[in-house]
C-alpha cells in the first residue's frame, strides 16, 4: 500500500487505517484569514517538505447547535480549508472518486465526522472518497458586496471553497489512485443544497461528472437584497460600522453575532424559508436564480441520484404542535388555510404534530426535489430517485433527516449512529442494499430504473426495498404557487 503522494503543492504522507490509506488535513486553499477573510479562496502554498497528512484538520468556525446532529463542540479554526482522502492506495490506478460535501445548515459540520468514513467504499468497491471542509455561517456566506465592492463573492465564498476543492481534486487525485474524469459529488442537507447549486452553476462545469443529492434541492439560495439586509444586521449586532471592523473582529465573536442575527430574523416577516447566511444570488456562482438556471438546462447532462427521507422534519419538531403553532408554520411557508385543508384531506388520520412534520418535510425537501426534477426533465436528464422509509426505533424520529447517511456509507457502527437507529440489532441488510446502490451509481451504472415524469419510478429503502411508482400529483398540486 502506497502511503506517500506527490501533489502540485508538494509531497504528503498519509497513514494506514483499517486496510486503506488515509490522507487527512490536506490544504486545498490558503488559510482564509486576515486580509483573506470574506475573500474568495486562493491557491494553497507550495512547499518542498513532506506534509504530515495523518490527522484531520480543524472544522470551520462554528458553535454547537441544539439538535441531535450538531450538539457537540468541535475543534475549529479559520484555517480550515482542508480535505481528506480515503483510498485503497496512493498508486496510479484510476478509480472512481466520490467527493462528499457535509451538511449542517451551512452553520455546522466537518468532513471528518465518522459517519462519512469511506473505508467501506475503498475496501469493498475500490472507490476513492474525498471529504472537505468549507467556510460556514457569516464567514462563508455574509453578502457584503454593497458595503465593499471588493467583496463581490462574499455571499458565496463557502461555495467557492467547494469549487476550489473540486479543482484541487482535478489537479491532484491521480496521485491518490483516483480518476479525475470519474468524479461524483455527493452531499446531504446543506451538502445536498450545495450539490444542487454546483449542478446549476457554470462556474463548476467540468469539475464533476455525476451527482448525489440526499435531502436537498434548488430552493435554498437567498435573494441578494435579503442577504444584504441580514449582513447589515450583522454589523449592527457586532457593534461596528465598517466591513474593515468586521474583518478585524474575532471569529468567536462573529459566531455570537450570528446568534443575535438569528433572533432578529425570527422577528421579521421575510418568509425566507431558510436561516441567515445561506448562499445568495447575483454573483459568479449563482448569477440569477438557481432554479432558473436548472430551468435553462444547466447541469441537466449530469446524471443525478436524488431523494428524501419519509419523515425528514421529525428531527426538528420534537414537541407537540397545537393549532396556533401549525398556523404560524403555514404563515412562515407563505401559505394558509387552503394548504392546511388539503393536507388534512390527504392525511385524515394525522394529528397536528404529524401534519406539521409532513408539511415541513415537504416544504424543505420533497417539493424542492420534485420541482428540480421537473426542470431537469425538460432537457432529457438522467435521474434516479429514492425515498428512505426505514424507521428509527428511537421514539418519534421514524425515517428522519440525516438517518440515511450511515446506511449509504455502511457505517452503522460509527459513533452516534446508535442514538439515531435506536435499540436492537443494527439493520445491516438495509445499509448493505443502499451502499451497493450508491456504489453502482458512483461507478457509472444505473442503480435502479430511471425516473421520468411519465414513469416516476422511485426506489424505497426499507426492511424490504422496492421500486415503486411515485404518486405525488396531489402533493405537488397543493404547493402550486407557493413552492
Amino acid at each position: 500500500m502506497q502511503l506517500t503522494a506527490q501533489t502540485e503543492q508538494g509531497p504528503v504522507q498519509g497513514r494506514e487505517r483499517g486496510g486503506i490509506a488515509l490522507f487527512a488535513g490536506i490544504p486545498y486553499a490558503s488559510p482564509p484569514v486576515d486580509g483573506l477573510r470574506f475573500a474568495p479562496p486562493t491557491p494553497p502554498v507550495k512547499r518542498t517538505t513532506i506534509l504530515d497528512a495523518k490527522q484531520f484538520g480543524p472544522a470551520s468556525p462554528q458553535l454547537p447547535g441544539d439538535g441531535l446532529t450538531d450538539s457537540h463542540e468541535v475543534h475549529w479554526d479559520e484555517d480550515c480549508l482542508t480535505l481528506n482522502i480515503c483510498t485503497p492506495s496512493a498508486d496510479q490506478t484510476k478509480r472512481p472518486v466520490m467527493v462528499w460535501i457535509h451538511g449542517g445548515a451551512y452553520r455546522h459540520g466537518t468532513g471528518s465526522i465518522p459517519w462519512y468514513d469511506g473505508t467501506r467504499f475503498a475496501n469493498e468497491s475500490d472507490i476513492v472518497t474525498v471529504t472537505i471542509n468549507y467556510r460556514l455561517g457569516a464567514l462563508g456566506f455574509a453578502e457584503l458586496s454593497h458595503l465593499d465592492g471588493r467583496l463581490d463573492t462574499s455571499g458565496v465564498n463557502g461555495l467557492l471553497d467547494q469549487i476550489k476543492a473540486l479543482e484541487w481534486v482535478q489537479d491532484n487525485i491521480r496521485a491518490f489512485g483516483g480518476d479525475p474524469s470519474r468524479v461524483t459529488i455527493a452531499g446531504e442537507s446543506a451538502g445536498s443544497f450545495s450539490v444542487s447549486t454546483l449542478l446549476g452553476s457554470k462556474r463548476a462545469e467540468g469539475l464533476f461528472h455525476r451527482a448525489i443529492a440526499q435531502s436537498g434541492a434548488a430552493h435554498h439560495t437567498m435573494r441578494k437584497a435579503d442577504a444584504q439586509a441580514i449582513s447589515n444586521q450583522l454589523l449592527i449586532e457586532a457593534g461596528v460600522s465598517h466591513v474593515s471592523d468586521l474583518q478585524a473582529r474575532g471569529a468567536g465573536d462573529i459566531l455570537k453575532d450570528q446568534i443575535r442575527v438569528d433572533r432578529w430574523l425570527e422577528q421579521q416577516s421575510m418568509n425566507l424559508g431558510m436561516s441567515a447566511f445561506y448562499p445568495s444570488e447575483g454573483n459568479v456562482v449563482i448569477p440569477d436564480t438557481l432554479l432558473g438556471a436548472h430551468e435553462k438546462g444547466q447541469g441537466a447532462s449530469i446524471p443525478l441520484m436524488i431523494g428524501t427521507n419519509k419523515d425528514e422534519a421529525s428531527l426538528f419538531i420534537m414537541g407537540q404542535v397545537d393549532e396556533a403553532a401549525l398556523d404560524r408554520q403555514l404563515q412562515g411557508f407563505g401559505a394558509g388555510s387552503e394548504l392546511k385543508a388539503r393536507y388534512q384531506a390527504m392525511f385524515p388520520d394525522f394529528n397536528l404534530t404529524q401534519l406539521a412534520i409532513e408539511l415541513s418535510t415537504d416544504f424543505m425537501f420533497k417539493i424542492p426535489t420534485l420541482r428540480l426534477l421537473e426542470q431537469r426533465a425538460k432537457h432529457g436528464s438522467e435521474d434516479y430517485v429514492y425515498q428512505f422509509d426505514w424507521e428509527s426505533r428511537q421514539g418519534h424520529l421514524k425515517a428522519t433527516h440525516a438517518l440515511e447517511i450511515p446506511f449509504a456509507f455502511n457505517t452503522l457502527e460509527a459513533a452516534g449512529v446508535r442514538e439515531f437507529v435506536g435499540p436492537g440489532d443494527l439493520p445491516s441488510h438495509v445499509a448493505l442494499e443502499m451502499h451497493d446502490r450508491w456504489i453502482a451509481f458512483i461507478k457509472g451504472d444505473a442503480p435502479w430504473d430511471q425516473y421520468s415524469l411519465s414513469d416516476p419510478q422511485r426506489m424505497h429503502f426499507d426492511e424490504q426495498s422496492t421500486l415503486q411508482l411515485a404518486d405525488e400529483e396531489a402533493r405537488s398540486a397543493a404547493w402550486s404557487g407557493i413552492r
